[in-house]
C-alpha cells in the first residue's frame, strides 16, 4: 500500500499479488474481468465509505455534515487501472484529515458546533468559539486521518476482494472457452 496527497484528496495504491494473472485475463476477455473487479471495487468501496464515516467527527445538520456527506463513487476500470473513489465535495475535508498549520478559522462554523454538540446558549457558543479559534490561530488543528486509518482498516478485506475477483475472471474466462 501507498499513499500520497493528489490536487483531489489522498491517493492509496494497493498492489495485488495476482495483478498479472488478471491483465492476462484482461487481454482474453476484458468485460468478464471488467465486470468482476466491478464488482469487487464497489463492494470495497462501501467498506472503506463505511470505515471512513465510522471515523469521522460528526457535524451539525440532519445531514451528518462531514461524516454525511462521505460517498463511494462508481468504479473505473481499464487496462492496468482499477479505480474506487471514496470521498466528499466538502472543501473542509482535507484540512479535518490531515490537520491544519496555525490560521485563524472562521467563527460562525465553530459557533453552530458548540451550540448543537456542547449544547451552549448563542453567547456562550461564540465566546467557546473564540477560544477555539485563538486556539487553533496558536497551534494549528490535528488531522483526524479517517481517510487513512479507514482504508488501512480495510486493506486485507480488499486484498482478498480483488484476488477472489480475479480467480473469478480466470475461472470464467475458462469456463468461455478463452472469451465469450
Amino acid at each position: 500500500m501507498a499513499g500520497s496527497p493528489t490536487q483531489e484528496g489522498i491517493e492509496i495504491r494497493l498492489e495485488l499479488p495476482n495483478a498479472r494473472q488478471i491483465l492476462e485475463a484482461f487481454e482474453k476477455a476484458p468485460e468478464i474481468v471488467v465486470e468482476e473487479l466491478g464488482a469487487a471495487t464497489w463492494e470495497g468501496s462501501l467498506l472503506i465509505q463505511r470505515e471512513v464515516v465510522e471515523r469521522t467527527p460528526r457535524g451539525v445538520g440532519a445531514g451528518g455534515g462531514l461524516a454525511g456527506s462521505i460517498q463511494a463513487r462508481d468504479p473505473q476500470i481499464a487496462p492496468g487501472l482499477v479505480r474506487g473513489e471514496v470521498g466528499t465535495a466538502l472543501s473542509y475535508a482535507v484540512p479535518v484529515e490531515l490537520g491544519t498549520r496555525p490560521h485563524f478559522p472562521p467563527i460562525e462554523p465553530l459557533q453552530l458546533w458548540a451550540q448543537h454538540k456542547l449544547g451552549l446558549s448563542e453567547v456562550e457558543a461564540e465566546s467557546a468559539a473564540y477560544a477555539i479559534a485563538r486556539k487553533i490561530k496558536a497551534h494549528g488543528s490535528q488531522g483526524v486521518h479517517m481517510f487513512a486509518e479507514g482504508f488501512a482498516a480495510t486493506e486485507e478485506q480488499l486484498r482478498t476482494f480483488y484476488a477472489r475477483a480475479g480467480e473469478r475472471a480466470v475461472e470464467r474466462i475458462g469456463q468461455a472457452g478463452g472469451g465469450q
